[in-house]
């Protein structure tokens, strides 16, 4: 914790040290919070014994910006883990050319350099030579690149290489994240399973930032900007939209956790179950497009059941999702999870993400539940049974894009550096299935 909570020490690395660090620019002279804070990730028993040596800060000084710099200028912040020569970065031009990098850092230190540059597109890329990032399995390193207009690259959790593209423009000055007005440019012209195809072949090559990332993830683009306005975790299966909700969660503060109702906790809910995938597989298990903070108990109610359109409700959260019966209207009979209407749309173009994201590999799920058997047809190209297609179809025509998906699709973007195509493009839908 420096002045408020940032970052977190990897929950499957036991028995031995970890470093944490964090990065803070001081803009006044004040006092600030800085402290650790535990808890306890199998029951918050307060049975864990945790160590802590060297805990201290340390003070970097920024160098000041280049000599005569009369463009754009742009500040790197970058922390080392256990192993600092292993880390380095570029930053290329619209032309793939080189104009600056980095390499041969100290380990568990932190670096600040100054770039000066003109309006153009760019390409920053930082690499892990041994290919596990910079954190957190060896420390806990990070890298924060900003711009007059804010932060154009961030992260800590990568394989070998994470990449962000951003546009420095002489009518803002600042840099914003690239415009993905290109981005499906190869799948100009093309429809149905031909069209999805090509999706996949655009989207597939996430950088997975594991799943203890989507903590973070949360903590930094899954507010409640939009409804209370009141910046509390934006959970789809308590939040109300018209009215105040029963529920609300403070980020990080409240994660699960032990629940025994709703209300006690938040968690990270696969909207598309991870056993149907065959369980904690990367990259879907950490993949944050289908992943969701939703209420810890009422997560647990939904458990692995489809989603789908409910007759006879067994249970119902505060803001009216329902577990319960199969409409007979749906040509299902078994149990499903219906969420309510606002965010029925959100969680269908998500499923259409996955069927287009796992292309390559989807078809070979449907055995490996009771309920990935009656969801998944076996298929590559259609991939869902009928029912499926029909009420997912339905959803996302009644509940179409809106301003939450649009911001969520462009911070997944910067996460992991993929978009859901059919936020961007929702015709995309109907030309495919």
């Amino acid at each position: 914790m420096v002045d408020g909570y940032h970052g977190y020490s990897d929950p499957f690395t036991l028995n031995q040290w970890q470093q944490i660090s964090h990065s803070y620019t001081a803009t006044a002279n004040t006092s600030i919070s800085v402290g650790l804070r535990f808890y306890d990730d199998t029951g918050f028993d307060g049975n864990e014994v945790v160590y802590i040596d060297d805990f201290q800060p340390t003070t970097t000084t920024t160098p000041p910006p280049p000599a005569g710099c009369q463009n754009t200028e742009l500040n790197l912040s970058l922390t080392t883990d256990n192993y600092g020569a292993e880390t380095s970065w570029t930053l290329t031009n619209s032309s793939n050319t080189q104009i600056a990098s980095g390499s041969g850092y100290a380990s568990n230190t932190t670096h600040s350099e100054s770039l000066c540059v003109v309006d153009d597109s760019y390409t920053f890329t930082v690499l892990d030579s041994y290919g596990d990032g910079m954190c957190c399995s060896y420390g806990n390193g990070s890298y924060s690149l900003t711009g007059p207009g804010g932060t154009l690259a961030s992260g800590s959790s990568f394989t070998s290489q994470q990449q962000h593209t951003f546009t420095i423009g002489s009518d803002n000055g600042g840099g914003t994240p690239t415009d993905p007005s290109q981005y499906y440019a190869s799948a100009a012209g093309l429809t149905g399973y031909a069209l999805k195809s090509q999706l996949h072949s655009i989207i597939s090559n996430h950088q997975s930032q594991g799943y203890s990332a989507i903590w973070q993830f949360i903590d930094q683009s899954e507010r409640d900007n939009y409804f209370e306005n009141d910046n509390s975790v934006l959970d789809r299966y308590s939040e109300r939209p018209s009215s105040n909700d029963a529920v609300s969660y403070v980020a990080v503060t409240n994660q699960c956790g032990t629940y025994s109702v709703e209300g006690d906790c938040y968690n990270r809910e696969h909207s598309f179950p991870k056993s149907w995938f065959g369980g904690k597989i990367e990259p879907m298990n950490s993949d944050i497009h289908h992943i969701f903070a939703t209420d810890g108990y009422v997560n647990s109610k939904r458990s692995n059941f489809p989603f789908g359109e409910v007759a006879s409700a067994s249970y119902t959260s505060s803001n009216g999702s329902k577990l319960g019966s199969a409409a007979t209207s749906l040509n299902y009979s078994g149990t499903v999870f219906e969420p309510i209407d606002q965010f029925k749309g959100d969680f269908a173009r998500a499923y259409f993400y996955m069927a287009t994201r796992y292309e390559d590999v989807i078809s070979t799920w449907q055995n490996n539940t009771e309920y990935s058997d009656a969801v998944l047809n076996g298929s590559a190209n259609q991939v869902f049974e009928p029912w499926v297609v029909a009420m997912l179809k339905r959803w996302h025509e009644a509940d179409p894009v809106d301003a939450i998906e649009r911001a969520r699709n462009q911070a997944a973007y910067e996460f992991q550096g993929n978009r859901n195509p059919f936020v961007d493009h929702p015709e995309f839908v109907q030309q495919i299935w």
